[in-house]
């Protein structure tokens, strides 16, 4: 279970800049999943209070499924499991309408329910 940051592509200059003394913490500007795509996936990354947290932002739309996975796959391994929740409505934030967020808590496991409540793994992807 790692939570790392894309040194890369990390802001480093002007208002927002970080560095890597900033840990896990700082904005980065990712490339999107589709490199046919010219969007930028803006990112926030934080790691205090308990969560793992990166909030997923574009101009104009919420991001989708696989812009959502390719984050994850930057900031954690294929093996961790982050979430993105949907507390109750009076504890709603919004400050962007196009961001959303996934969340891992340190130190302690998310319950998963069985995967066959999702589906039957073996039939792969229907169309």
């Amino acid at each position: 279970m790692t939570f790392r940051v894309p040194e890369k592509y990390r802001v480093t200059s002007g208002y927002f800049a970080t560095d890597f003394s900033d840990g896990c913490n700082g904005i980065f500007l990712l490339p999107p999943p589709d490199k046919n795509s010219n969007l930028t996936l803006r990112v926030i990354a934080t790691d205090g209070g308990g969560w793992e947290h990166v909030s997923v932002s574009l101009p104009k739309r919420c991001p989708n499924w696989a812009e959502m996975c390719h984050v994850k796959g930057m900031f954690w391994d294929d093996d961790d499991c982050v979430m993105q929740l949907h507390p109750p409505r009076s504890d709603w934030v919004n400050n962007h309408q196009y961001c959303l967020h996934l969340w891992r808590p340190i130190d302690t496991d998310i319950p998963l329910p069985p995967s066959i409540f999702v589906g039957i793994k073996d039939l792969g992807v229907l169309a």
